[in-house]
């Protein structure tokens, strides 16, 4: 199975425009993509994976992947699944993000001289013109058009502002720069993306001639992807030091029953055929399935040694006699306790970002959700002392699915 048609049998493209033409593209080896990933935060994050995985899969091919840093972009932001705008960022912060997201896509393409290659739009669009762009870009633009993109048209009830409006300008600038300079001819994107990616087609085939080779896919469930990046606690890092490798696991060792082989599917690099077997797995194996999915995602981001550390720690905890050693900690010091050498539940809950205030700590305990070392605890008010985090320390279980040792410094 070639890699187009290996595409499509694990899901991953909804729709397209020229399949032929991608189709030999693809398959060949020769296509120069790019993905383009906004520099929101300091570190990718789980709904990120199946873009990195497409980028992986294709350089596997010979393809050429384009990371594409939203440097220049990340000045006004993408309106697309939003319901306000973002807030602006310092030229130090993006510049900051754009350098960790580098070290963490290294783990997944190859960087380097006819390999992929790392651009950041802010080379570009902070050169512009003003007037200039409006002549040579905007030109090519029908607002009628822009405002029939769904991702103008679920902001403009609470208000769009003109910064916002001009991302689609400045995305289809890009590809149209790219298509230029670097031989770009195709872009990958979620569903939420195909408008944006439509105009930065139209855009080549109007400024150089309108059978200019740029091809445009849009990856299936992309912004369900995004949406895997956040869990009722926060968001599922790809950074071991925001998200832990054994909390990574366990994000994808608790995945619904419904959705582990289409995850297996789409981001694991399981030959197919193996694939296509579980497809008849029920009940209990569904659990094996989701232990498949969880390491294969961990030794992918974190590796091997880190993969086998967290599954061991999870078997440890759920019955599967593993070594508990493993289990994310938090060392405390004498400091966090009283003069009376204790430390009241809400503080400990708070310490090992088990919760993110007191109040959030002080309800999870009403409702039942915590155990220490062993005895639920129900009082708001307990304490624990500088004794029961000694040693092996004192676990800590969250609701029924979150582990977590406070230790003592000694």
């Amino acid at each position: 199975m070639q890699i187009y048609e290996e595409l499509k049998a694990r899901g991953l493209i909804a729709q397209v425009t020229d399949e032929e033409e991608i189709r030999e593209l693809v398959n060949n080896g020769k296509a120069t993509f790019y993905i383009g990933f906004d520099p929101t935060a300091d570190s990718l994050h789980v709904g990120h994976f199946m873009a990195l995985c497409l980028m992986k899969r294709l350089q596997m091919a010979g393809n050429r992947p384009i990371a594409l840093i939203g440097g220049g972009t990340g000045y006004i932001g993408d309106p697309s699944g939003r319901t306000d705008m973002r807030s602006m960022m310092t030229p130090e912060t993006i510049q900051h993000n754009c350098d960790c997201f580098k070290k963490q896509m290294e783990r997944f393409i190859e960087f380097g001289e006819g390999k992929a290659m790392m651009l950041n739009n802010a080379d570009w669009l902070l050169q512009l013109n003003y007037i200039e762009l409006l002549r040579e870009v905007g030109a090519c633009f029908s607002v009628n058009n822009m405002l029939r993109a769904e991702c103008y048209k679920q902001r403009m009830e609470k208000g769009l502002s003109f910064l916002e409006f001009n991302y689609m300008i400045m995305q289809a600038y890009d590809f149209y720069h790219m298509f230029q300079t670097v031989g770009c001819n195709m872009q990958f994107g979620g569903d939420d993306q195909w408008s944006n990616m439509l105009a930065g087609t139209e855009l080549i085939r109007r400024k150089l001639n309108k059978d200019a080779y740029a091809m445009t896919i849009t990856l299936l469930l992309n912004s369900e992807g995004k949406k895997m990046g956040k869990t009722a606690s926060g968001a599922v890092w790809l950074d071991p030091n925001k998200t832990s490798p054994y909390d990574f696991y366990q994000y994808w060792r608790n995945v619904g029953d419904a959705d582990v082989l289409k995850c297996i599917r789409m981001l694991t690099f399981l030959p197919l055929d193996k694939i296509d077997e579980m497809d008849t797995w029920q009940g209990s194996q569904l659990n094996t399935a989701k232990e498949i999915l969880a390491y294969e995602l961990t030794k992918l981001v974190h590796g091997q040694a880190e993969a086998e550390k967290a599954q061991e720690a999870a078997r440890a905890l759920f019955g599967g006699g593993g070594d508990s050693a493993n289990m994310p900690c938090t060392t405390l010091c004498r400091e966090d306790f009283s003069a009376e050498g204790e430390i009241d539940i809400l503080t400990l809950l708070v310490k090992c970002g088990l919760c993110a205030s007191k109040g959030e700590a002080r309800r999870l305990v009403q409702q039942g959700g915590v155990t220490v070392c062993g005895q639920k605890v129900a009082d708001i008010e307990a304490k624990f002392s500088c004794k029961d985090c000694c040693g092996e320390g004192a676990v800590i279980k969250k609701g029924k699915k979150v582990y977590h040792k406070a230790i003592l410094e000694e």
